[in-house]
């Protein structure tokens, strides 16, 4: 019987370039070679596509290619660009389509949609390098509704990159002015204390159309766990599975997970982040390609109900067939 050929794409022009190496070698080395030809597609930082090590455009590197397997993260893996590409090629991939994708990565409009769902979020401003109101306004606008401390973060990033803390409104109009200077958009987000969670779906798993993995509780070092900032590329942090939230709050968690994965139109799997507060869970974000690599907590969702990665990804595999 002919293996089958699934393409992973890993690399990258975004932020999340290192982590892209990493679940795309996870990808690489998980699944079988009785079963599966793996090729090996590296995008690099410049937008340039190569396989085998050589540089060759995207058609070529995609040629033969039975299904794609993407580990993307953030940037063209992300915001519909390379799904599209696919779709354009006929080349049928794992994961989310193009549309689905760009609205997960843009945190201002997937707050707009999954409040609209009845999701309970963060209250938040979005806004625009183009805004015509200046840095100041903003800062005003926002304190009008609620009040400090408030997390400043690109709309469109991933990894916690770019993320900044404005203690008080007097700190505010900066924050947003470097955000907006750097990244083209900013969304402003109360600051809630907690604990950090997060759960992964996956499709047609386990007898269930919309399967949601038991929550982790992540346990971030003192440094990183208030600013929600970037603790992938860390080893310090624990990863608590099963958890020990209560009953009640792992099966909110649970719901609130794939009530966010049908909102937003996300398909075969995706990892919802969580803080879990005095006053319950609120979701931060969704990310339509969760991580696989070893600081990430798909894995251990995954093992915490006797699968694995290898196992997942066969079945990613043949839900990018269907």
């Amino acid at each position: 019987m002919a293996r089958t050929i699934v393409g992973v794409l890993r690399g990258g022009t975004s932020s999340e370039y290192d982590l892209s190496l990493k679940t795309g070698a996870t990808i690489l080395n998980a699944l079988p070679e009785s079963e599966y030809d793996t090729r090996d597609i590296l995008i690099d930082k410049q937008g340039l596509w190569h396989s085998r090590g050589m540089p060759v455009d995207s058609s070529r590197a995609l040629s033969q290619v039975d299904v794609v397997v993407s580990g993307l993260h953030g940037g063209v893996g992300e915001d519909g660009t390379v799904q599209r590409m696919l779709d354009r090629l006929g080349i049928p991939y794992a994961g989310s389509n193009a549309l689905a994708s760009a609205l997960s990565l843009n945190k201002i409009r997937a707050a707009e949609v999954l409040r609209h769902a009845g999701i309970r979020m963060p209250r938040s401003f979005g806004f625009s390098a183009s805004h015509e109101a200046d840095t100041g306004e903003m800062a005003r606008a926002v304190f009008a509704q609620f009040g400090p401390p408030y997390i400043v973060k690109p709309s469109s990033e991933g990894a916690s990159h770019g993320i900044v803390i404005a203690a008080g409104i007097l700190d505010l109009p900066q924050k947003l002015a470097d955000v907006l200077e750097a990244f083209g958009t900013a969304l402003v987000e109360e600051f809630l204390v907690g604990e950090d969670a997060s759960v992964g779906v996956i499709e047609d798993f386990r007898s269930e159309d919309v399967y949601a993995l038991p929550p982790v509780h992540i346990v971030v070092p003192d440094e990183f766990s208030i600013l929600h900032f970037d603790h992938h590329h860390h080893g310090g942090h624990q990863h608590i599975v099963p958890s020990d939230f209560d009953h009640a709050e792992k099966e909110v968690l649970e719901t609130m997970a794939k009530q966010a994965h049908r909102a937003l139109g996300l398909s075969d799997f995706s990892r919802a982040d969580f803080i879990m507060t005095k006053r319950g869970p609120y979701l931060l974000e969704v990310n339509s390609l969760p991580g696989l690599h070893e600081y990430a907590s798909f894995p251990k969702m995954l093992e915490s109900v006797g699968s694995s990665v290898a196992g997942f990804l066969e079945h990613a595999v043949g839900l990018g067939k269907k």
